[in-house]
């Protein structure tokens, strides 16, 4: 089955493609402008023509759903459920934070942290099992102060996304590691959204709405 990621919920705009389980390729990159709505259609054509197929052979369509960049997960949604439509394929969506602790999975971690930046002191996060990825803590909008995670200080836990620079300088976890250079990514979309597949969990497009955990507020210019 061969099925289309996106993934633009962060920095990191990212598509990949696979033929089951198998990534046939990945297209991505990390811009702090938010590069989503002038790369993604981009991305999907190099992704497409990286893996040797065309976009009427696509039978799914998967998204990270957030949270994150409320534009991003806006673009994103948007793109998916076109495709969709279009191909008249089912769509499956995915929490973001899953896809940045499959790379950690086994790796000696008894508990992997996603940490999104939320602005300010605040992320977007959830707590997952190192050897076996289960969620053991929901996804939430969490205020960071000192006493933030204090009750894993004696576990070995690492935190993973761009929210963990910030949390690096505040927590006091001595046993902790820190990577700030973690983005949600389209290829590490796939076991997930295969077992979606697997148990026929699609979305309703008309009804899908991303996973931005919190309202949006824009910006007000200055003398409108």
């Amino acid at each position: 089955m061969k099925i289309l990621y996106l993934e633009t919920s962060s920095k990191n705009c990212s598509v990949a493609v696979s033929d089951n389980e198998k990534l046939l390729c990945i297209c991505e990159e990390v811009s702090e402008n938010y590069k989503q709505s002038e790369s993604l259609h981009t991305y999907v054509e190099w992704a497409l023509e990286g893996a040797g197929i065309s976009l009427k052979e696509i039978e799914a369509v998967s998204l990270g759903k957030g949270p994150g960049s409320y534009t991003g997960l806006r673009i994103g949604a948007a793109s998916a459920k076109g495709f969709c439509y279009g191909l008249k394929v089912p769509f499956i969506a995915v929490n973001s934070l899953e896809s940045m602790i499959e790379p950690f999975l086994g790796q000696n971690y008894e508990l992997i942290v996603p940490l999104i930046d939320a602005r300010r002191m605040e992320v977007y996060t959830a707590i997952y099992d190192g050897s076996t990825g289960k969620e053991l803590s929901a996804t939430e909008a969490k205020i960071l102060d000192e006493n933030s995670f204090e009750e894993f200080k004696d576990k070995k836990v690492v935190f993973v996304g761009d929210g963990a620079k910030k949390a690096k300088d505040i927590l006091n976890l001595p046993n902790a590691d820190f990577r700030e250079d973690i983005y949600p990514s389209a290829q590490y979309l796939i076991k997930k959204t295969l077992e979606k597949i697997e148990k026929k969990e699609f979305e309703d497009m008309a009804y899908f709405e991303p996973f931005y955990l919190k309202d949006f507020h824009g910006v007000k210019k200055k003398g409108s």
